[in-house]
């Protein structure tokens, strides 16, 4: 037996195992969200959230959304989340250094004027230059921070340390939320007194080509563009399976930094959002985790399923680029920064299970599988690949992808159906087929790059265009 035959069936033995172990999970994950699904929905039938909205026992809130240079869309995403249903909750929108009418058209619109208020500057932050209140008191709930432009995790630092309240959302600001979307983030916080929930996060559902009046999403439509379709299928396999599935085992490292609700005080003890990395969502949740570990006080991060929050997600293959590739960066920083946790017993199923998994299957697979691809074409040039073996390999894997997505469509279908209707269904499912061969090479390239350019050095967020929602204004 050559040398090249033993390299060669070390190589394909090698991915097999990896690829049985990764399907594992998968095949795990998808039937371990089920049961968390139906107790969540089970329990929710139950709940009254009328109740809820008016009674004293309801936490209060500090939404806190950071704005940079969304002079465009500002006053109607403004408008939308004042119109959220609860009744404590202080809205905090920091400007933070927009370089266009951003700020002046929050001082027209809402009638603000600069004010003294007292700010605990417990996290260190770029200059505030100014803090806006409104002459109307039908807008009393409403800040306007304008501060020295330092990047979204500085942004939301500044919130943190003007909000008033111990709970704090933090939110994209071009996000559409519903209504009721505080009042069921309020309530894992009040289910488990014995158990510090330290943070929660919220589904994350894509709004392109939805009907959005007011600030408010009125219908819900599939996409027309396939590259936001395919974003479709991703955040359905993520939030509606994989989050559900470490939310039941108590698992998760990532709260969505467009939608998620922390302690403040255990955040600001953890000294706030890094400065230092492109994913400071994750790297906050990580951080909160170790944190509570370390203390070993009992604690949980939970994450509901519910269609709360809707944003817009890119549509241009360029800018996709940039969102994933930050991501990767985000990602690799996270982990590089609590290495210590890797299969260390101490930090229990954090170190053993959470931590591992990204790091084999989040960080190591978009590199495996680019370097497979690599070597397919070198073996096929050479004539060393057994082709009937790598074709049924290669059907395995193409099938499973497409029943994985097909059942995140079903348990879609199943509970929140926000696409009825036979035709989105076949659109969907026809979709799951494709991305495979079109979508999915084109991700796992970004993420390839992300490693590229954080060896390279190269940091920042790279700029995230966005055609803005199909608003429909109301008529009076």
């Amino acid at each position: 037996m050559s040398w090249q035959t033993i390299v060669l069936n070390l190589l394909i033995y090698g991915f097999l195992a990896y690829s049985i172990v990764i399907i594992s999970f998968y095949i795990f994950i998808g039937i371990y969200s089920v049961g968390e699904t139906i107790k969540y929905m089970h329990k929710n039938s139950f709940v009254d959230y009328r109740l809820l909205a008016v009674s004293p026992e309801a936490p209060a809130f500090s939404v806190i959304a950071p704005a940079y240079n969304e002079g465009v869309t500002i006053i109607e995403n403004v408008r939308s989340l004042l119109s959220i249903y609860y009744n404590e909750l202080e809205l905090i929108i920091v400007n933070d250094g927009s370089k266009d009418d951003t700020l002046h058209k929050l001082i027209e619109a809402y009638d603000l004027e600069k004010c003294a208020l007292f700010v605990n500057v417990r996290i260190p932050v770029k200059p505030v230059r100014g803090v806006y209140k409104s002459r109307n008191p039908v807008f009393h709930k409403l800040i306007v921070v304008d501060k020295e432009n330092g990047g979204k995790a500085d942004a939301l630092n500044a919130g943190l340390n003007m909000a008033a309240h111990e709970l704090v959302v933090c939110i994209d600001v071009d996000c559409v939320l519903e209504q009721d979307a505080l009042l069921k983030m309020a309530k894992p916080f009040l289910e488990n007194p014995q158990i510090n929930m330290i943070a929660v996060g919220g589904v994350v559902r894509v709004a392109n080509s939805c009907k959005i009046e007011n600030g408010r999403l009125v219908k819900v439509v599939l996409p027309e563009s396939w590259i936001a379709r395919f974003q479709v299928l991703e955040y359905m396999r993520a939030f509606l399976l994989g989050r559900m599935a470490w939310s039941r085992l108590n698992g998760l490292l990532l709260i969505s930094g467009a939608f998620g609700a922390f302690k403040r005080q255990i955040a600001i003890a953890c000294g706030g959002y890094s400065t230092k990395t492109v994913g400071e969502d994750m790297e906050l949740v990580v951080r909160m985790r170790r944190f509570m570990e370390e203390k070993k006080e009992p604690y949980k991060v939970a994450y509901i399923p519910d269609p709360l929050c809707w944003t817009e997600v890119p549509t241009d293959m360029k800018i996709l680029g940039r969102q994933r590739n930050r991501w990767t960066r985000g990602t690799i920083e996270t982990l590089w920064r609590h290495k210590r946790l890797f299969f260390n017993r101490r930090y229990g199923l954090l170190g053993m299970l959470s931590y591992p998994y990204w790091f084999f299957f989040e960080f190591l697979a978009p590199l495996l599988e680019g370097f497979g691809f690599i070597l397919i074409i070198i073996f096929a040039l050479s004539g060393l690949i057994n082709w009937i073996f790598f074709l049924s390999m290669l059907f395995f894997i193409l099938s499973f992808e497409f029943l994985y997505s097909a059942f995140a469509i079903l348990m879609e279908g199943l509970t929140y159906n926000q696409y009825p209707g036979g035709r989105d269904t076949v659109r969907l499912l026809f979709t799951a087929f494709i991305e495979p061969f079109v979508y999915h090479p084109l991700v796992v390239w970004f993420a390839v790059r992300g490693n590229i350019d954080l060896w390279r050095r190269q940091s920042g967020w790279g700029e995230m265009t966005r055609k803005g929602f199909q608003s429909t204004p109301k008529m009076f």
